[in-house]
């Protein structure tokens, strides 16, 4: 027995590499093309996109490690991202997750995206199965909880909320090798939030602040949004969308690249209704793809002052 003892430690020992080129595994691993892909999809968020690389960086020596034998324990991967509704928080969460099975940290790499209503129950008894099921469905992934602080409503005595954290405490401490969460939301919410519910503060490891986008970054999200859709502005219109966009994030309720998300979709509709009010004839595959000044002038947004603007 002593001798096959020897034999097996001897193979596994020739199994550990003497040395490992991490620029390669960088390449191999796939972690190149999730962050090619994130820097290429997303406009702006620079401080987001170099803590997702730094994080790639530790993960890709943590697995190194691993493999040569050194000293090492599963790093904890539970996140939190702060920001204003629409800077890419949902999209960074995805590619957090292909990342991380690409690197072998999660088994699965498929995100479930939830909210308190998900995970609280109305009645007693309610939440526990509840939170236990969503749970269920996330081990092996990532699960995404936004606005996280609404899990749990101080002010209410009767809220289930505090049952479903106890849960995905536990959770989140146990089977940290099986599941990363990442809880999003407003920033000052969020700070709140952490105060109130040390747990959280305790294994939450990553904090990501997502800045808002700059009114450049925002013309080209829009640009970039209605060419995967095979439209255009002319020149006027893009001038006027640029107008657009200074005066909506002056407005209430502003929410970066979702508002400019609803702003094209309210154009396009003017413009199918322009073209079928005022066409007299055929109409040509540039007619039917480009935004005009018209489709964008004709918002709200352009009669209201600041103080008094609301979605358009």
């Amino acid at each position: 027995m002593a001798d096959i003892g020897i034999e097996e430690l001897a193979r596994a020992s020739e199994d550990i590499p003497a040395a490992i080129d991490l620029r390669a595994e960088y390449v191999e691993s796939g972690v190149k093309d999730v962050l090619d892909e994130l820097d290429r999809d997303l406009i702006g968020l620079k401080p987001v996109k170099l803590r997702i690389k730094e994080t790639a960086a530790l993960l890709l020596v943590e697995r190194a490690r691993r493999r040569m034998g050194l000293a090492h324990e599963t790093p904890t991967l539970h996140m939190s991202f702060s920001g204003n509704p629409g800077t890419g928080k949902t999209t960074v969460a995805l590619r957090m997750a292909d990342l991380l099975h690409r690197l072998g940290y999660i088994r699965k790499g498929h995100l479930v995206s939830v909210t308190r209503d998900d995970l609280v129950g109305q009645y007693i008894g309610h939440t526990a199965p509840k939170t236990k099921e969503i749970l269920k469905k996330a081990l092996g992934g990532v699960l995404f909880i936004d606005e996280a602080y609404y899990l749990h409503r101080q002010e209410n005595e009767r809220d289930y909320g505090q049952e479903a954290i106890e849960i995905l405490l536990q959770v989140m401490e146990n089977q940290r090798e099986d599941l990363v969460v990442i809880l999003a939301g407003y920033t000052d919410r969020m700070d709140k939030f952490f105060e109130s519910n040390p747990g959280f503060r305790s294994r939450i490891a990553h904090h990501i602040d997502f800045p808002d986008y700059s009114s450049d970054e925002l013309l080209r999200i829009a640009e970039t949004m209605l060419a995967k859709q095979n439209y255009g502005f002319d020149a006027e219109g893009r001038a006027i969308m640029a107008d657009y966009i200074e005066r909506r994030r002056q407005q209430p309720h502003f929410a970066n690249a979702r508002s400019i998300r609803n702003a094209l979709d309210r154009a396009r509709l003017r413009q199918a209704n322009r073209l079928f009010e005022t066409s007299k004839g055929l109409l040509d595959a540039d007619a039917l793809s480009t935004i005009t000044a018209a489709d964008i002038g004709n918002s709200r947004v352009f009669s209201m002052p600041p103080a008094e603007g609301q979605m358009p």
